[in-house]
Parts: C-alpha cells; sequence; structure tokens
C-alpha cells in the first residue's frame, strides 16, 4: 500500500471515530403557527396563551408562534391550507367548511380537525318587559340591533332569524352591543341581539335604564327545527338572576370556539400541547388570561363537536376517558 493512499485512511478513520464520539443533534422542533384573530379578541387571547405558557414554550419537540388574523372564517382556510398548523374556529364554520356549506364558499375544507372545545358563545335576545315580544316571530316590523356588519354576532343573528322568517322583516340595525344598548335606553330600538358569554355588560347597561326580559330562543329554535338542521349549536341557558329583573331562566343557544389542527400536524404534538394545557396548572394559566375560559376543564373538552377529531386529540381524551 503506497503512503498517499495509507495516509487517506487514517484521516478517514480518525474522522469517522471522530464523528462517533461527537453528540448526536437534537431533532428539529415541530414550528406550530397558531393562528388567533384580531387584537384584543378571544381567539388571539388563545393563540397568545399558547405560546406563552411555560411547559410549551420550553418543550423540546415543539415551538409555537401565535399569529393574528380576522377570526374564524379566515383561521379555518389557513389551518386547511396548511399556512397554520393550529387556530381557533367556531364549531359551525368547521362544520359548514366541511360540507361545503360555506355562504359564497362551496369549496370543503376537510383537513380540519377538532383538537378541544375551548368556550361557548351564546345567543341572547333583549326586549323591554311591557313590549308584548315573546317569540322571535313577534319582531315583524320591530327594530332590531343585529350586530356589527362583518362579525359572527351579525351572522349567525342573519341565520337565525332566516330559519325563523323575519330576517327581511324586520329594521335592522346594525351596530356593535354597547352602541345597541344605549340605541335601547333612547327608545330607537325595540330589541337587540348579542352572541356573547353573560353577563353581557351592554345587558347590564340597558337593564339599568329599563325592564328587561330576554326571548326564549331555545323553545324557537327547538320548535322551528333549528338543531336538526344546524346540529353545531349546543343548548343552554341563561341562569335566573343574571341580568337585573330577569328572575327566571331563559333557554338559548350557542356556538362552540374550538381549538383545531391540520391533519397534517403529528399526533404527538397535538398530544403534548393537550397534555400540557389540560393540567391544574394549564387550565389555571388559562383562566388568568380571560374569564372567558372558565368553563374549560377536562369533562367540557369532547362537548359541542360534531365534527372529526384529531388523531392525537383523539387517543388524549380517551385516556381521558372522554370518548
Amino acid at each position: 500500500m503506497n503512503i498517499k493512499r495509507r495516509s487517506f485512511l487514517v484521516a478517514g478513520s480518525a474522522l469517522l471515530a471522530a464523528s462517533m464520539m461527537m453528540p448526536v443533534a437534537a431533532t428539529a422542533k415541530d414550528k406550530i403557527v397558531f393562528s388567533g384573530g384580531p387584537a384584543g379578541g378571544t381567539f388571539q387571547v388563545v393563540a397568545n396563551a399558547m405560546q406563552v405558557y411555560d411547559p410549551i414554550k420550553k418543550s423540546a419537540n415543539i415551538r409555537v408562534r401565535a399569529q393574528s388574523s380576522a377570526g374564524s372564517v379566515e383561521n379555518l382556510r389557513k389551518v386547511n391550507s396548511g399556512k397554520a398548523q393550529m387556530g381557533v374556529v367556531y364549531s359551525g364554520h368547521v362544520y359548514l367548511g366541511r360540507n361545503g356549506q360555506m355562504k359564497n364558499d362551496t369549496r370543503k375544507y376537510e383537513d380540519v380537525l377538532a383538537v378541544a372545545w375551548l368556550y361557548g358563545a351564546p345567543a341572547q335576545l333583549v326586549v323591554r318587559k311591557d313590549s308584548g315580544i315573546k317569540s322571535t316571530r313577534d319582531l315583524v316590523d320591530k327594530k332590531v340591533g343585529v350586530g356589527n356588519a362583518g362579525s359572527g354576532a351579525f351572522a349567525n343573528c342573519e341565520l337565525f332569524f332566516t330559519h325563523m322568517g323575519v330576517w327581511d322583516k324586520i329594521e335592522r340595525n346594525a351596530m356593535g352591543y354597547n352602541d345597541a344598548a344605549q340605541a335601547f335606553g333612547n327608545n330607537q330600538l325595540d330589541a337587540f341581539w348579542l352572541f356573547t358569554a353573560f353577563p353581557s355588560g351592554a345587558v347590564i347597561m340597558a337593564a339599568q335604564t329599563n325592564d328587561i326580559e330576554l326571548i326564549d330562543l331555545g323553545k324557537d329554535a327547538e320548535d322551528s327545527g333549528f338543531y336538526d338542521q344546524y346540529p353545531y349549536f349546543g343548548k343552554l341557558s341563561v341562569p335566573p338572576g343574571t341580568y337585573r329583573g330577569v328572575e327566571s331562566e331563559t333557554p338559548s343557544f350557542q356556538d362552540s370556539a374550538l381549538w383545531v389542527a391540520n391533519s397534517r400536524v403529528s399526533d404527538d404534538s397535538v398530544y403534548e400541547m393537550l397534555s400540557a394545557i389540560y393540567t391544574d396548572e394549564g387550565l389555571a394559566h388559562m383562566k388568568e388570561q380571560k374569564k372567558t375560559f372558565k368553563h374549560m376543564s377536562k369533562e367540557t373538552g369532547t362537548q359541542g363537536v360534531v365534527t372529526p377529531w384529531h388523531p392525537g386529540a383523539v387517543k388524549f381524551w380517551k385516556e381521558k376517558g372522554m370518548m
């Protein structure tokens, strides 16, 4: 063997030995863009809370980055396309999107899978006690605040009132909740609609200047077949005493804000994040961010979901006995 070849082999052996002694490089973290909502909104609070929670922040396997968005529909599209790996989407949009029934959009968003229920957004319809309005159908020819144009409240008002046959028979006033409460107090509105957690500050404001009632939207929904047509809405009641002068329980319905993930996100990543959030410490962290999350728990984590689950979530919730 010549000297040149022997030198090459010795060098090669030394290199191989050195490489065997070097530590194995760490596996790259699973990068997760978590799509929230507009700044200051609850959807964005969820995304930020995920990003900053210590066990997630210090994970050796995942890296979460919160990203703002326009809200539920944009999140549906971003998560489906993979531009975001996770996000918050209303259960209704997940359902309609999966079935190609979104308004003016027949595409099917089938890569958006449920991870957990986060919180509910219930419908509330406020009238004066002496108004004679006892049902949504009694709103014909009335002046009604229907929520801000482009908001989830407005969209769900249009959906429900159209189902009840009154959307085109009322004088619609598109405005925010506080503006509606003020207009209601000044007798410029006969009723106003909200789609938000209770107690609502706007309804509290309205009850200070008027004797109010809440319409039994649960009965309207039940009698009209609303739940059969839109199975993603869940039933609930506004407890008595929530608002001044409203001393009886008022049945209603709610949509659910869901934590969702793209179908291609690894099962391990979904499982690890659920395992971090659904502990006593993780749930306390969420509730510290906003009182809206007060009902988050292992027991509520699988409610309000009528669409397919991510396999990583199935593994987690089955282990917890919730599936």
